[in-house]
């Protein structure tokens, strides 16, 4: 990733994949509209029909599965930890997932607006509050800890 990019506070999707390791159709950030790169990211998810999980996840009422949600929180958090150079070509893991509420359903046509704030972060570990909104509407939260292996030793 190029030092002009390092300093950017908003990120496009190409930029994102410059930062963490996922690909679509598993990519999950649209954009960032805001981050520090150190301790906090607003990211954003535009939620469409054209998603492949509406067409199981429900027929006729379509609502996005909330592992779905945390995994776009999780991918949010990774664009904060993953953008220290230190952590380049690392992965990160979910360890713990705690205190999720999944307060309304998202459908079709919401754009997700995820907020990451980190509460510790340690040399390969840390934790991070997570929230998604639809229009300023609380929609799911939850503790997110994670670790942050090199690729060879994240197989055991």
């Amino acid at each position: 990733m190029t030092e002009q990019v390092e300093r950017k506070r908003t990120l496009d999707v190409n930029e994102i994949q410059e930062i963490i390791p996922h690909r679509p159709p598993f990519l999950l950030i649209d954009k960032v509209v805001d981050t520090d790169y150190a301790t906090y990211v607003e990211a954003i998810k535009n939620v469409t029909i054209n998603e492949p999980f509406f067409e199981g996840h429900f027929p006729g009422a379509p609502i996005m599965p909330g592992v779905l949600i945390l995994e776009a929180l999780a991918q949010a958090a990774a664009i904060v930890v993953m953008a220290n150079p230190s952590n380049r070509g690392r992965i990160p893991f979910f360890m713990t997932i705690d205190e999720v509420k999944f307060r309304k359903p998202v459908v079709p046509g919401d754009q997700l607006v995820l907020r990451i704030e980190l509460i510790r972060m340690r040399s390969t570990s840390g934790k991070a509050k997570a929230t998604a909104t639809v229009n300023g509407v609380l929609v799911t939260e939850a503790i997110l800890a994670f670790m942050i292996a090199d690729p060879l030793k994240a197989r055991g």
